[in-house]
């Protein structure tokens, strides 16, 4: 079953949160759209397949859609909650060019880009329209410039390995017992992630560790050293140094962004959190 809320409706684009409970292996059929969309995972997996191509989709990958294309889906591991991003024509074109090309469909969705997209929706909040132009310009430049290079016949293995990182299974801290749990050399599968998503192993395990360390300041977490800790790193500088490669931003300042601080205080005073609706 899949519900929608509208956070944000502008003329250029509109923003919704879908929320899909489905729970099935089969392949499900949807009917073409006429948009361009944008689409980020926020949590939950499941798979995309357009073209006879399939994609494994979590927080780390996201897709871009277009006009036209028989797309269908399905959810072997449950629900999943995503950010569904409206780009009218107009829009498109500018940012886009007339004739766009595209290496695929899939997007790696780096440290820059889930920072963008988290900033979205807390504009979606508080009702920045101009912020949200901002912000999906930067989001679809990204998914037209930097789209997941062809994995030369190792994306199903990066897809496993991407599933084990997820799961935080112990044999994800190195490249050694990730390729042993997975019964292939070291050699291939950091090739295979190089090939595939365009970074290696090791940043894109540091990128899903920051993505989690977002999770933790938005709700408010006020100890970077027990933030640390929990998440695997040697210690707090290492933890800072790890984010501001990503991110660009210290973990203080990543809670000013974030609006971490007002999020606290409404859940102290038992203030609505609930997105507004952009009109």
């Amino acid at each position: 079953m899949l519900s929608f809320n509208a956070l944000a409706a502008r003329p250029e684009f509109t923003v919704s949160s879908v929320d899909c409970r489905d729970d099935h292996r089969g392949w499900s059929a949807e009917q073409p759209r006429a948009d361009v969309r944008l689409v980020l995972v926020r949590g939950g997996r499941f798979r995309r397949r357009v073209r006879g191509v399939s994609t494994d989709l979590d927080r780390t990958i996201g897709y871009l859609g277009l006009p036209g294309e028989e797309e269908q889906f399905s959810h072997p591991a449950g629900g999943d909650a995503c950010t569904s991003i409206s780009v009218r024509s107009d829009l498109w074109r500018a940012l886009a060019g007339e004739a766009p090309r595209f290496a695929g469909s899939s997007l790696y969705v780096d440290g820059r880009l889930d920072l963008a997209h988290r900033r979205l929706l807390a504009a979606a909040r508080d009702d920045g329209a101009e912020e949200l132009v901002g912000l999906v310009a930067q989001a679809v430049g990204q998914v037209v410039t930097t789209a997941a290079p062809d994995g030369g016949g190792d994306e199903a293995l990066v897809a496993k390995a991407r599933g084990v990182v997820g799961d935080d299974h112990p044999a994800a801290s190195g490249l050694i017992p990730l390729a042993g749990l997975l019964g292939v050399s070291p050699y291939r599968l950091s090739r295979a992630f190089t090939r595939t998503l365009g970074v290696s192993l090791t940043r894109y395990r540091n990128g899903v560790r920051v993505s989690r360390a977002l999770d933790r300041l938005e709700e408010g977490e006020p100890s970077l050293a027990v933030l640390a800790a929990d998440l695997g790193f040697a210690d707090q500088a290492h933890l800072c140094r790890t984010v501001r490669d990503h991110l660009g931003h210290t973990p203080t300042a990543l809670r000013r962004l974030l609006g971490a601080d007002r999020v606290v205080r409404d859940r102290r005073h038992g203030g609505d959190l609930e997105p507004k609706l952009l009109v």
